[in-house]
């Protein structure tokens, strides 16, 4: 059992670089679940609005988006449970360090393993935030229907101002 002071600083100075990827992993989850929030409002008001009689009827284009909504709250809480896994893969890859270096072991395999998984559960984590970013994205299209009512507004005034100029 090594536990001077010297072989702790360096394990110190190993577990840093996890230190800072904690931190940016931590970023990441605030904004899943700054997302997750305002992505559960929308919903929880479509479902008022689509409570009442006959709405959901009449309404295809908000059935449609409350079955959208409900696919990014799966994808953003998939991608905070493999961010939360990354961040607890992390953690472990330091305790690992240091129980090592605390006990004289050889446990590059293990932090290794640990280190492999964390990026794997990071990536897809990350894959899954984009996934849900490209379905928040598809939701964005201005409804066709609208565009023609602004453009021909737009028509109206330009002609109504050629006749007075």
């Amino acid at each position: 059992m090594d536990a001077s002071p010297t072989n702790i600083a360096h394990s110190i100075e190993l577990a840093v670089a996890p230190v800072f990827l904690i931190a940016g992993i931590g970023a990441l989850l605030t904004v899943l679940t700054n997302r997750l929030g305002r992505v559960v409002d929308r919903s929880r008001g479509l479902e008022i609005e689509l409570s009442e009689e006959g709405v959901i009827d009449t309404h295809p284009r908000l059935r449609a988006e409350i079955w959208l909504l409900d696919r990014r709250i799966s994808w953003i809480n998939r991608a905070i449970v493999l961010s939360t896994a990354a961040l607890l893969l992390v953690c472990l890859v330091i305790m690992t360090l240091f129980t090592g270096q605390l006990f004289a072991a050889d446990v590059s395999g293990a932090v290794a393993v640990l280190f492999i998984l964390a990026m794997a559960a990071l990536i897809a984590a990350t894959g899954s935030f984009l996934w849900e970013i490209h379905v928040a994205a598809a939701m964005l299209r201005v409804r066709t229907d609208l565009m023609e009512k602004v453009r021909n507004r737009r028509e109206k005034k330009a002609k109504f101002w050629k006749k007075i100029f």
